[in-house]
């Protein structure tokens, strides 16, 4: 209220006498009280607007704080909900909580999406939670990185900038401290734990950046197997797209030659399926199928 109500930037020292309970405080205490303010406001999405004589003042403008009437259609409601499913268990979900109380506040129910469909997103790389974490509050990420050429790994210190998800591979686009040059890394090459080191607020990315267009020269992997899976007549269409052949194999059913760069993402396009399809060989994939199965059931369990 004290910086929306004011017309000039006000310096720190006016916030701090202005607000209630900032004045009884040592000075160092008050600094750490405004910091967590301050971040608290972005959070919400407040734009905290900087200027005044020294540039050191802070308000925040009336025409940017207030937002016009939010107007959803239901389905587009219900399309808002069905989202706020994606990341249920992931990274996001605390800022998809705040998002719903914001549309609730705005007199929007958006939490009531079709009871029988069911979003996801497949984060199963190790590396995906840490990296996330690093973009979101700007901060630096150390890991170990295996090199596609020969297989080495090497350490790599990187500033992110975002992740983004193409053909069914997560990749982290960041600048590449030591080479001070942007780079692409997969985040199923990432080898071992990720660290995330220094002060937040201390990686800016690029405001030209566009993520799409930083891995849209990407190539997949390429395949390094062959996997028959049987599936039957008709169904797994998503499956199919890529298959080397289909042939009968009656009953209904029909063996598909699938290939495949990593058992384990393979094992989670499979399962989605169900009973429809079943893994024939070879083992690696069938033990990949087993372990996702398990890992599912004593998840729901």
């Amino acid at each position: 209220m004290c910086l929306l109500s004011t017309r000039r930037h006000l310096t720190v020292q006016e916030i701090r006498d202005t607000v209630p309970g900032y004045d009884s405080d040592t000075e160092e205490a008050f600094r750490r009280m405004f910091e967590r303010d301050k971040d608290e406001l972005r959070e919400q999405g407040i734009p905290l607007e900087t200027g005044g004589e020294l540039g050191d003042g802070y308000r925040i403008s009336r025409l940017d704080y207030e937002l016009p009437d939010i107007a959803l259609e239901p389905d587009e409601a219900a399309a808002v909900g069905l989202a706020t499913r994606l990341w249920a268990a992931a990274p996001l979900s605390g800022a998809m909580g705040t998002a719903l109380l914001k549309l609730r506040a705005a007199g929007v129910d958006a939490a009531d999406g079709p009871a029988d469909l069911e979003a996801r997103i497949e984060t199963g790389e190790p590396a995906f939670a840490e990296c996330w974490r690093a973009t979101q509050e700007g901060r630096v990420l150390r890991f170990a990185y295996r090199r596609a050429a020969d297989g080495t790994t090497e350490d790599r210190e990187v500033e992110p900038w975002g992740l983004v998800s193409r053909r069914g591979w997560w990749y982290l686009v960041a600048f590449d401290v030591a080479r001070q040059a942007e780079r692409v890394f997969r985040l199923s090459r990432v080898v071992g734990d990720v660290e995330v080191v220094g002060p937040a607020g201390a990686v800016t990315r690029p405001a030209d950046l566009d993520l799409a267009t930083a891995v849209a020269g990407v190539q997949p992997p390429a395949p390094t197997g062959t996997a028959q899976v049987r599936v039957r007549a008709g169904s797994c269409a998503g499956l199919r797209r890529e298959v080397r052949s289909a042939t009968p194999v009656g009953d209904g059913w029909e063996e598909l030659q699938v290939p495949y760069a990593d058992p384990a993402r393979l094992a989670g396009t499979v399962a989605q399926y169900g009973p429809d399809a079943v893994v024939v060989g070879p083992e690696e994939v069938r033990d990949a199928v087993v372990r996702h199965l398990t890992g599912v059931a004593e998840g729901g369990a």
